[in-house]
């Protein structure tokens, strides 16, 4: 079995909007939460704040621990074409606040675009599950 272990952060701005990245690796494209999955070695505080600043631009200091979603994906579902191992994700969601940094589109990398939505507009959004459990951890649903 393959395992991802992976850190997301939820942020809002004082508009009460949630930042989140368009993923246009795979299957379909869909917004998710920024983030992304850990280096050999890093610490996962760390490793939402550069995918943070990666996906977006800005930079972030963490507040707290929301919770941790742990799923496995049989082969089959997996994007990876050809795999034969099931997927285990482990995926570390964070309360953050930005502290600098100007929103910006990532290039060459799994997300396309970075915006602010309110949370309406998310419900009616193509995105994956993640955001919805994010948004439930974070109890804004």
């Amino acid at each position: 079995m393959d395992l991802r272990v992976a850190a997301y952060a939820v942020i809002l701005d004082q508009d009460d909007r949630i930042l989140l990245a368009h993923w246009n690796e795979g299957r379909r494209a869909a917004w998710t939460m920024p983030g992304g999955g850990l280096e050999p070695g890093e610490e996962p505080e760390r490793a939402a704040r550069r995918e943070v600043r990666e996906e977006t631009g800005y930079k972030v200091a963490i507040d707290a621990l929301l919770g941790i979603h742990s799923r496995v994906i049989p082969p089959g579902r997996r994007l990876t074409p050809g795999v034969t191992e099931p997927l285990h994700t482990i995926r570390i969601v964070y309360r953050a606040r930005i502290t600098g940094g100007r929103l910006r589109n990532e290039v060459d990398g799994s997300t396309d675009r970075a915006e602010w939505f309110s949370l309406g507009e998310v419900r009616k959004l193509q995105r994956v599950k993640l955001v919805d459990i994010a948004l439930e951890m974070a109890g804004l649903v």
